[in-house]
């Protein structure tokens, strides 16, 4: 029985890219579908640019990054476009006036590969049908390989003439029918990327092993139907599709590995839901997809279901994961008032919310953004590796012709298959992904961790730092105060001013009022006559008929330091003895990680400063308490930027950590930079990494992840150069087969994937 009776029908071998339809092209041109994909931005000239983002299908090497660039930079108005292979995806800048979304996915298939928006649906489809073709055709390969062998191995046992001539000539002829199918159906993605690279007028790392390939198919069909010819009698077929065989398995374990690195990546990206239940002025809920919501809509979102958009609970109580989001790990809880954000789960139970935000006004979308910004990065090390990939496959091809010429006077039976074992093993594959998957699993490590990647390069950069600047305010301290000391007057009553104290704050708003509050117990009193007296303080009339002040301890009557460290209150009855007084000192709250983030920095080897525009005294304060002793106070932004100046020019490499609206500068110049995610927009903006829970323990995470990924980028590219040098002179020397060669090149290339993949966990 046949496969396509068992219904297993096997997919096309070689299946061309159709042009697109009309309606498919009309769909792609739809708003809904191409905002899904698109930024737009406002130019100088205040016309609107758009970047989109694309999944591509049918990347085989590292060189068809080049092939598609050329085919969207001869689009009418595409400024620029960035393939990212390890992702495979597509970042395209286009002008809407004089481009369409249809044209980019067109030119993509003229050039011999798919293009998909990256969040479609399609798209992942798309990856489960490539990924499915890939196993068929490794499943081919292996099937016939060991057919193949098994009908060549009788050669190499048999004595001779223990063979008929006959039947040795039948198990040949089975031998290459049974290699067709592999050459036509397995090893079609070999010839297919080796002619768009040439067609292209390039060279790709497929072409020769293409041209490895093709040599052997034509020396086995010589050797089986002319084995007195030049070629010999030599059963090339069996190394053929052994090193085919061999070359599909390591790409198709390539492939599942860096699935598995970005997967972290894809879930956030596509983690809103498809349709949510709507709930109308009736009460009555009706689904409806989630492009159609607007603000102000109520919906009813299910247990185990995505927020559709930022909003406001309003029925009900529940349990949120905001893990991809925040970087928080633990569920929190969220009931009728409480913000709920976009892309977070719902866990517990159904809640009925009101939408405040929704598309590009959310905080997910923003995320989206930046995460399809990383995705779609080029780092500068993998700009270099393709600028050297066509130098060196042109001297591979130069040094296999040079082998096979040497080795036609040595030994002429052996020259094909050195000059093939030469081509297989010298194509530098892993040397290629060595580096950008890294650097690609490393970001997927840190979305997981809540810290998004802006710039790719930006990790490699992490690992060299030598210094981090911290701003004070915002970023190791909290936005509020808390209570330091509390100062009592010999032999005062403790309980009774204590009690008149946090009563008197309780009907105040003033911040230093609040922090007294959440200090101290709650205390209820009667007062009455309540005034404040603005910048002053508070008084009030007691049950007594006595007036408490509580303030500025010079308006309360209490001798206090001309110039304190800390800001103070004081509280006493009015007019007061000294018993009857106390004094309470405040000072900003610290952010819960922040002294074991200053302390693992300096355990990790860099030099910690602290950067502040903030008062001297107040910013030694708070360095005092962190354990640092390089302080600068009172520092404008232009301060802030010639320090971090003086920094780099005396050969160190800054990091610099901020959120204020005035730490833009700062960020921008510093080597690498932080931005946490209540800072403001022009912050994160000019930052390289963004902390989404605010929790400053990820950036010494961070640092530590970027130099394990140097180190892995190290060992990567030490294994890819080590491998060619150790490998080559064998192939050189005739030592090493086709089959070996083959087995080597996709063991190297799945070896450098799998140690990339142990950045992600």
């Amino acid at each position: 029985m046949s496969m396509q009776q068992a219904g297993l029908a096997m997919p096309n071998p070689n299946p061309p890219v159709p042009p697109l339809t009309p309606r498919q092209a009309a769909a792609l041109d739809d708003a809904a579908t191409l905002g899904e994909c698109t930024r737009w931005r406002q130019r100088p000239d205040g016309e609107r640019e758009a970047e989109s983002v694309f999944a591509l299908q049918g990347m085989y090497c590292a060189a068809c990054a080049g092939i598609i660039e050329s085919a969207l930079i001869a689009v009418p108005g595409v400024a620029r476009a960035d393939v990212n292979a390890a992702s495979q995806r597509v970042l395209v800048q286009w002008d809407p006036r004089n481009a369409r979304a249809s044209q980019l996915v067109a030119a993509v298939q003229a050039a011999g590969y798919r293009a998909l928006p990256a969040q479609h649906e399609a798209a992942r489809v798309a990856r489960q049908r490539e990924s499915r073709q890939a196993l068929w055709r490794l499943f081919v390969a292996g099937f016939c390989m060991m057919q193949v062998m098994m009908l060549t191995t009788p050669g190499y046992l048999a004595e001779p003439g223990d063979i008929a001539p006959d039947m040795a000539a039948l198990l040949a002829w089975a031998a290459w029918v049974l290699t067709l199918p592999v050459l036509l159906f397995s090893a079609g993605p070999f010839f297919s990327s080796a002619w768009r690279s040439l067609r292209q007028r390039r060279i790709g790392m497929d072409v020769p092993v293409a041209l490895g390939i093709a040599i052997t198919f034509v020396a086995g069909t010589g050797a089986t139907f002319a084995p007195s010819g030049p070629f010999g009698n030599e059963p090339y077929l069996d190394s053929l599709t052994m090193f085919v065989a061999f070359l599909l398995a390591g790409r198709w374990l390539e492939l599942r590995a860096r699935a598995r690195s970005t997967e972290a990546l894809d879930a956030l990206l596509q983690r809103l839901p498809d349709s949510v239940e709507r709930l109308g002025s009736d009460g009555v809920a009706h689904t409806v997809p989630v492009a159609r919501l607007v603000v102000g809509d109520r919906v009813r979102v299910a247990a185990g279901q995505a927020f559709p958009g930022d909003g406001q609970v309003l029925d009900g109580s529940t349990q949120v994961d905001e893990a991809m989001l925040s970087g928080e790990s633990r569920p929190v809880e969220r009931s009728a008032g409480d913000a709920v954000v976009g892309g977070s789960i719902n866990l517990a139970a159904p809640v009925v919310v009101q939408l405040q935000r929704l598309g590009e006004g959310t905080r997910y979308q923003q995320i989206v953004e930046l995460l399809q910004h990383a995705l779609t990065q080029r780092p500068a090390v993998m700009r270099a590796v393709d600028r050297l990939a066509g130098p060196f496959l042109w001297g591979v091809l130069l040094l296999a012709a040079l082998a096979a010429a040497v080795w036609s006077v040595i030994d002429p039976s052996r020259a094909v298959w050195v000059a093939v074992s030469v081509l297989i093993v010298t194509c530098p594959c892993a040397l290629s992904l060595a580096t950008p998957a890294a650097l690609l699993s490393a970001a997927g490590g840190l979305a997981r961790r809540g810290v998004l990647v802006q710039r790719l390069d930006a990790i490699e950069a992490l690992a060299h730092v030598d210094t981090a600047c911290f701003d004070k305010t915002g970023t190791l301290t909290q936005d509020r105060l808390v209570l330091a000391a509390t100062v009592l007057a010999p032999g005062a009553d403790s309980n009774l001013l204590l009690a008149r104290a946090v009563s008197l704050a309780a009907l105040s708003h003033h911040p230093l009022s609040a922090a007294l509050v959440q200090s101290l117990p709650a205390q209820a009193h009667g007062w009455r006559e309540v005034h404040e007296v603005a910048g002053q303080g508070i008084e009030a009339i007691d049950e007594q008929g006595r007036c408490w002040r509580l303030g500025a301890p010079a308006w309360v009557g209490v001798s206090a330091e001309a110039q304190a460290a800390r800001p103070r209150v004081a509280c006493a009855p009015w007019p007061s003895l000294p018993e009857e007084q106390v004094c309470f000192e405040f000072d900003e709250a610290l952010r819960p990680d922040a002294l074991g983030a200053v302390q693992s920095l300096g355990a990790q080897g860099l030099a910690v400063r602290l950067l502040s525009g903030d008062a001297p005294a107040s910013v030694q304060a708070i360095a005092t308490r962190l354990g640092l002793t390089q302080v600068q106070g009172g520092a404008t932004p232009e301060d802030k930027l010639a320090a971090i100046s003086t920094l780099q020019a005396g050969g160190h490499r800054v990091l610099m950590v901020g959120d204020g609206l005035n730490d833009g500068p700062v960020l921008a110049r510093a080597d690498v930079s932080f931005a946490l995610a209540h800072g403001s927009a022009l912050a994160q903006q000019r930052s390289d990494f963004i902390v989404l829970g605010s929790r400053l323990d990820q950036v010494p995470a961070a640092h530590q992840l970027a130099q394990r990924t140097l180190r892995v980028m190290r060992q990567n590219l030490a294994w890819a150069l080590v491998y060619n040098a150790a490998c080559v002179p064998l192939a050189l020397a005739g030592l090493l087969p086709p089959w070996a060669a083959g087995a080597g090149m996709a063991l190297s290339s799945l070896g450098v994937v799998l140690n990339a993949l142990r950045l992600s966990r």
